[in-house]
């Protein structure tokens, strides 16, 4: 083909419309929220610092589905426990800042800096992203037990310096640190009994080993329907659906009592602002879909989608709770 000369005045007049549809489309792609970091991705990694299988993986796989089938992406999931949850978290530190990666935390992205020196900080090594779900605690006590109110054990514990017994999953966990809360709240002397995990806290209690137990709501939910054990209070700030009558520590007489379990998705520093802003919009978008929303709820994970600033907030609060609780009561880590 030969080469057609064009007059200086035609080139120009065609070089100005190409610039200006590039700026057109440059306009439209922002105004949509196409930006060049959402058209290049193809592929997020969710690290998941827990064992296959867990709350948090199973709120992990629900919502990269859910994101995968709207936007057209392809999220990955990536087990790495260890050591509580540190593995995975260090190497989501470490990862690019580019919004390819991000990371589901839980209650003991916090606890874990206050009992040891990590080589990353949760509230300066990552950038939030959104406040994805919480959970509730249930404190229970075998159905043959006399004590039927949260008052009435307390009292007793009371009564008894260090005679009643609390168990959880511990030491050094999200349900040993609100029940040391609970003992300074009250200000009572229970003996706290360590367990490998929630089940064998509640088996102990089933078999009258313990006096009571402080769990999550999921692990002592059949046991309750079944009328094996007694739900004296709830630990969140509000009541439990499915237990309409049982109070909340708060409404017992503790009206600044709160612990329940929490999940969180959080990428490295320095991430751009807009492409956390996305990674936002994506989430608590997948968190309300009537099918994901559900699915999650039989987990006993309930949506609550506070992002950016806020979600900001309340991380630095519940660290500073942490911290002092474990001070206050000399936890050590395992």
């Amino acid at each position: 083909m030969k080469n057609v000369k064009l007059p200086r005045r035609k080139f120009l007049h065609l070089a100005a419309g190409a610039a200006a549809l590039s700026v057109i489309s440059a306009s439209v792609n922002a105004l949509s929220g196409h930006d060049a970091w959402s058209q290049t991705t193809r592929t997020i990694k969710i690290v998941v610092a827990f064992a296959p299988g867990g709350t948090a993986d199973i709120l992990a796989r629900l919502l990269a589905e859910q994101i995968s089938r709207a936007q057209g992406l392809t999220m990955v999931i990536e087990n790495r426990p260890g050591a509580g949850t540190v593995l995975g978290t260090e190497a989501a530190s470490r990862a690019a800042p580019d919004g390819n990666t991000v990371l589901i935390v839980a209650n003991s992205f916090l606890i874990n800096p206050n009992l040891k020196k990590l080589n990353y900080d949760p509230l300066s090594s990552f950038e939030p992203i959104c406040y994805l779900t919480r959970s509730t605690f249930v404190i229970a006590v075998n159905s043959a037990s006399p004590y039927r109110t949260l008052a009435d054990l307390l009292n007793a514990a009371r009564a008894k310096p260090g005679d009643l017994t609390m168990a959880s999953a511990g030491p050094a966990t999200t349900t040993h640190i609100a029940f040391e809360m609970l003992k300074r709240a009250a200000n009572v002397n229970m003996t706290f009994v360590p367990y490998p995990g929630d089940t064998p806290a509640v088996n102990a209690l089933l078999g009258e080993h313990v006096t009571s137990v402080f769990t999550s709501y999921l692990t002592v939910v059949e046991q309750l329907k079944a009328g094996k054990l007694r739900a004296l209070a709830i630990a969140s700030r509000t009541r439990v659906e499915a237990l309409p009558d049982v109070p909340t520590v708060a409404e017992s007489g503790y009206k600044d009592y709160e612990a329940e379990g929490w999940n969180g998705l959080v990428a490295p520093a320095k991430t751009p602002k807009e492409t956390v802003s996305q990674l936002a919009g994506w989430f608590t978008a997948a968190m309300q879909v009537p099918e994901v929303r559900a699915k999650l709820v039989v987990q006993g994970l309930y949506p609550v989608g506070t992002c950016g600033a806020d979600f900001a907030a309340h991380l630095r609060k519940k660290y500073d709770d942490y911290g002092r609780a474990i001070r206050e009561a000399n936890i050590k880590a395992d």
